[in-house]
Protein backbone atom coordinates (compact mmCIF):
# COMPACT_ATOMS: atom_id res chain seq x y z
CA UNK A 1 0.00 0.00 0.00
CA UNK A 2 1.49 3.17 -0.86
CA UNK A 3 1.90 5.20 2.14
CA UNK A 4 1.55 9.13 2.36
CA UNK A 5 4.51 10.77 4.04
CA UNK A 6 4.30 14.12 2.40
CA UNK A 7 2.11 16.79 1.02
CA UNK A 8 3.96 15.83 -1.99
CA UNK A 9 3.07 11.50 -1.46
CA UNK A 10 -0.98 12.81 -1.10
CA UNK A 11 -1.06 14.91 -4.46
CA UNK A 12 0.49 12.17 -6.38
CA UNK A 13 -2.15 9.30 -4.87
CA UNK A 14 -4.44 12.01 -5.51
CA UNK A 15 -3.34 12.32 -8.99
CA UNK A 16 -3.11 8.55 -9.70
CA UNK A 17 -6.33 7.86 -8.45
CA UNK A 18 -8.81 11.25 -9.43
CA UNK A 19 -10.80 10.68 -6.30
CA UNK A 20 -9.54 10.67 -2.87
CA UNK A 21 -11.23 10.77 0.25
CA UNK A 22 -9.92 12.37 3.33
CA UNK A 23 -11.95 9.67 5.26
CA UNK A 24 -12.05 6.02 5.93
CA UNK A 25 -15.04 4.61 4.00
CA UNK A 26 -17.30 1.98 3.20
CA UNK A 27 -14.24 1.05 0.29
CA UNK A 28 -11.37 -0.16 1.82
CA UNK A 29 -8.13 0.84 1.13
CA UNK A 30 -9.69 4.39 -0.64
CA UNK A 31 -8.96 6.98 1.94
CA UNK A 32 -6.04 9.04 2.79
CA UNK A 33 -6.57 8.46 6.30
CA UNK A 34 -5.41 4.51 5.39
CA UNK A 35 -2.79 5.48 3.79
CA UNK A 36 -1.11 7.56 6.06
CA UNK A 37 1.13 5.91 8.71
CA UNK A 38 0.15 5.96 12.48
CA UNK A 39 2.22 8.18 13.51
CA UNK A 40 1.95 10.76 11.28
CA UNK A 41 -2.21 10.56 11.33
CA UNK A 42 -1.71 11.37 15.11
CA UNK A 43 0.82 14.38 14.77
CA UNK A 44 3.79 12.07 16.23
CA UNK A 45 6.29 12.91 13.21
CA UNK A 46 7.96 16.10 12.39
CA UNK A 47 9.33 15.68 8.76
CA UNK A 48 9.81 18.94 8.33
CA UNK A 49 6.87 19.91 6.74
CA UNK A 50 4.01 19.76 8.89
CA UNK A 51 3.16 16.80 11.02
CA UNK A 52 0.62 14.82 9.36
CA UNK A 53 -2.23 15.24 6.57
CA UNK A 54 -3.89 18.09 8.41
CA UNK A 55 -1.08 20.11 7.66
CA UNK A 56 -0.71 18.84 4.15
CA UNK A 57 -4.13 19.77 2.73
CA UNK A 58 -3.89 22.97 2.31
CA UNK A 59 -0.76 23.22 0.39
CA UNK A 60 -1.92 20.41 -2.11
CA UNK A 61 -4.96 22.72 -2.64
CA UNK A 62 -3.27 25.49 -3.23
CA UNK A 63 -1.24 23.63 -6.04
CA UNK A 64 -3.90 24.21 -8.71
CA UNK A 65 -3.83 20.74 -9.27
CA UNK A 66 -6.73 19.32 -7.84
CA UNK A 67 -10.13 20.74 -5.51
CA UNK A 68 -10.91 20.02 -1.97
CA UNK A 69 -13.87 19.98 -0.17
CA UNK A 70 -17.10 18.15 1.22
CA UNK A 71 -17.50 16.04 -1.53
CA UNK A 72 -18.01 12.42 -0.73
CA UNK A 73 -21.22 11.71 1.93
CA UNK A 74 -20.92 15.03 3.29
CA UNK A 75 -17.33 14.33 4.00
CA UNK A 76 -13.61 15.97 2.74
CA UNK A 77 -11.66 14.66 -0.21
CA UNK A 78 -9.94 15.54 -3.26
CA UNK A 79 -10.16 15.39 -6.64
CA UNK A 80 -8.24 15.91 -9.25
CA UNK A 81 -8.76 18.38 -11.64
CA UNK A 82 -8.26 15.90 -15.01
CA UNK A 83 -11.25 14.41 -13.24
CA UNK A 84 -13.39 17.66 -11.59
CA UNK A 85 -15.13 18.40 -14.77
CA UNK A 86 -17.17 15.07 -14.77
CA UNK A 87 -17.64 15.18 -11.40
CA UNK A 88 -19.01 18.68 -11.74
CA UNK A 89 -21.14 18.16 -14.77
CA UNK A 90 -22.81 14.87 -12.55
CA UNK A 91 -23.35 16.56 -9.62
CA UNK A 92 -24.78 19.82 -11.22
CA UNK A 93 -26.62 17.89 -13.49
CA UNK A 94 -25.51 20.53 -15.95
CA UNK A 95 -26.40 23.50 -14.31
CA UNK A 96 -24.79 26.39 -13.48
CA UNK A 97 -25.68 28.07 -10.22
CA UNK A 98 -28.05 30.79 -11.63
CA UNK A 99 -30.12 28.42 -14.01
CA UNK A 100 -30.31 26.14 -10.88
CA UNK A 101 -31.68 28.90 -8.61
CA UNK A 102 -33.81 30.06 -11.26
CA UNK A 103 -35.67 26.73 -12.12
CA UNK A 104 -36.44 27.31 -8.50
CA UNK A 105 -33.80 24.35 -7.47
CA UNK A 106 -31.39 26.58 -5.15
CA UNK A 107 -32.68 28.32 -2.02
CA UNK A 108 -32.59 32.35 -1.32
CA UNK A 109 -30.11 30.98 1.85
CA UNK A 110 -27.83 28.95 -0.97
CA UNK A 111 -28.04 31.74 -3.20
CA UNK A 112 -26.85 34.78 -0.83
CA UNK A 113 -24.00 32.57 0.14
CA UNK A 114 -22.94 31.78 -2.63
CA UNK A 115 -23.56 34.97 -4.40
CA UNK A 116 -21.76 36.46 -1.07
CA UNK A 117 -18.18 34.10 -1.56
CA UNK A 118 -17.77 35.14 -5.32
CA UNK A 119 -18.66 38.46 -5.31
CA UNK A 120 -15.30 38.92 -3.02
CA UNK A 121 -13.49 36.20 -4.80
CA UNK A 122 -12.43 34.01 -1.86
CA UNK A 123 -13.55 34.56 2.17
CA UNK A 124 -12.82 32.54 5.29
CA UNK A 125 -15.71 30.57 7.43
CA UNK A 126 -15.96 33.95 9.70
CA UNK A 127 -16.27 36.52 7.19
CA UNK A 128 -19.13 34.42 5.39
CA UNK A 129 -21.14 33.95 8.66
CA UNK A 130 -20.58 37.81 9.48
CA UNK A 131 -21.18 38.67 6.03
CA UNK A 132 -24.40 36.79 5.40
CA UNK A 133 -25.72 37.16 9.03
CA UNK A 134 -24.73 33.59 10.94
CA UNK A 135 -24.27 33.07 14.64
CA UNK A 136 -25.33 34.82 17.81
CA UNK A 137 -28.55 35.06 19.64
CA UNK A 138 -30.43 36.35 16.91
CA UNK A 139 -28.35 35.54 13.73
CA UNK A 140 -29.45 32.67 11.08
CA UNK A 141 -29.08 29.10 11.54
CA UNK A 142 -27.74 26.25 9.27
CA UNK A 143 -24.70 27.69 7.97
CA UNK A 144 -22.85 24.19 8.09
CA UNK A 145 -25.98 22.87 6.17
CA UNK A 146 -25.25 25.42 3.51
CA UNK A 147 -21.80 25.24 2.87
CA UNK A 148 -21.87 21.27 3.19
CA UNK A 149 -24.37 21.34 0.36
CA UNK A 150 -22.71 24.14 -1.95
CA UNK A 151 -19.77 22.22 -1.83
CA UNK A 152 -21.35 18.56 -2.74
CA UNK A 153 -23.10 20.12 -5.47
CA UNK A 154 -19.37 21.47 -6.74
CA UNK A 155 -20.28 25.03 -6.60
CA UNK A 156 -18.07 26.22 -3.76
CA UNK A 157 -14.52 24.43 -2.89
CA UNK A 158 -11.70 25.09 0.00
CA UNK A 159 -9.44 27.15 -1.52
CA UNK A 160 -6.58 26.74 1.45
CA UNK A 161 -6.77 27.12 4.83
CA UNK A 162 -5.57 30.35 6.68
CA UNK A 163 -3.62 30.29 10.03
CA UNK A 164 -3.35 32.87 12.81
CA UNK A 165 0.79 33.77 13.35
CA UNK A 166 3.09 34.40 16.05
CA UNK A 167 5.27 37.63 16.92
CA UNK A 168 7.86 35.09 15.10
CA UNK A 169 5.71 34.63 12.00
CA UNK A 170 5.28 31.20 12.59
CA UNK A 171 1.79 29.78 11.87
CA UNK A 172 -0.22 27.48 14.48
CA UNK A 173 -3.34 26.00 15.52
CA UNK A 174 -6.21 24.63 12.97
CA UNK A 175 -6.29 26.29 9.87
CA UNK A 176 -9.84 28.21 8.77
CA UNK A 177 -10.98 27.12 6.15
CA UNK A 178 -11.29 29.88 3.12
CA UNK A 179 -13.98 28.84 0.20
CA UNK A 180 -14.13 30.29 -3.61
CA UNK A 181 -16.16 28.88 -6.59
CA UNK A 182 -13.97 26.48 -8.26
CA UNK A 183 -14.25 28.52 -11.35
CA UNK A 184 -12.93 31.09 -9.83
CA UNK A 185 -9.58 28.91 -9.00
CA UNK A 186 -9.37 26.89 -12.07
CA UNK A 187 -11.15 28.92 -14.83
CA UNK A 188 -14.89 28.84 -16.15
CA UNK A 189 -13.46 26.67 -18.99
CA UNK A 190 -11.88 23.75 -16.83
CA UNK A 191 -14.63 23.13 -14.52
CA UNK A 192 -17.21 23.28 -17.05
CA UNK A 193 -15.44 21.22 -19.82
CA UNK A 194 -17.66 17.82 -19.59
CA UNK A 195 -20.97 20.01 -19.93
CA UNK A 196 -21.19 18.98 -23.42
CA UNK A 197 -21.92 15.55 -22.18
CA UNK A 198 -24.81 14.18 -20.38
CA UNK A 199 -24.60 14.10 -16.68
CA UNK A 200 -25.10 10.23 -16.96
CA UNK A 201 -22.30 10.10 -18.79
CA UNK A 202 -20.03 11.79 -16.86
CA UNK A 203 -20.98 9.11 -14.04
CA UNK A 204 -20.58 6.28 -16.63
CA UNK A 205 -16.78 7.96 -16.89
CA UNK A 206 -16.22 7.99 -13.78
CA UNK A 207 -17.37 4.67 -12.69
CA UNK A 208 -15.17 2.84 -15.41
CA UNK A 209 -12.21 4.62 -14.17
CA UNK A 210 -12.75 4.07 -10.70
CA UNK A 211 -13.74 0.08 -11.27
CA UNK A 212 -10.64 -0.74 -12.98
CA UNK A 213 -8.50 0.95 -10.03
CA UNK A 214 -10.68 -0.25 -7.02
CA UNK A 215 -11.42 -3.57 -7.81
CA UNK A 216 -12.62 -4.43 -4.21
CA UNK A 217 -15.35 -1.57 -4.66
CA UNK A 218 -18.40 -2.18 -5.67
CA UNK A 219 -21.01 -0.91 -7.90
CA UNK A 220 -23.29 0.33 -5.73
CA UNK A 221 -20.63 1.50 -3.29
CA UNK A 222 -18.90 3.55 -5.59
CA UNK A 223 -22.27 4.90 -6.52
CA UNK A 224 -22.86 6.26 -3.19
CA UNK A 225 -19.25 7.66 -2.96
CA UNK A 226 -20.30 9.73 -6.48
CA UNK A 227 -23.66 10.50 -5.61
CA UNK A 228 -25.82 13.43 -3.56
Amino acid sequence: MTEIRSAGDMEALVQQWGFLPFFKNEIEGFSIEEHTPPEWWFGDSDGGEGWGPWDWKGPVARTGSCAYGKFFRKKAGFISLEWFADFANWRRDGYDFDARFDDELASYKDKELYDTVTRHGSLQTGQIKKLCGYGGKDGKKGFETVITRLQMQTYLTVADFDYAVDRHGNAYGWGIARYAAPESIFGYDAVTAAYGRAPEKSLERMLDWLQKRLPQATEKQLLKLLSI
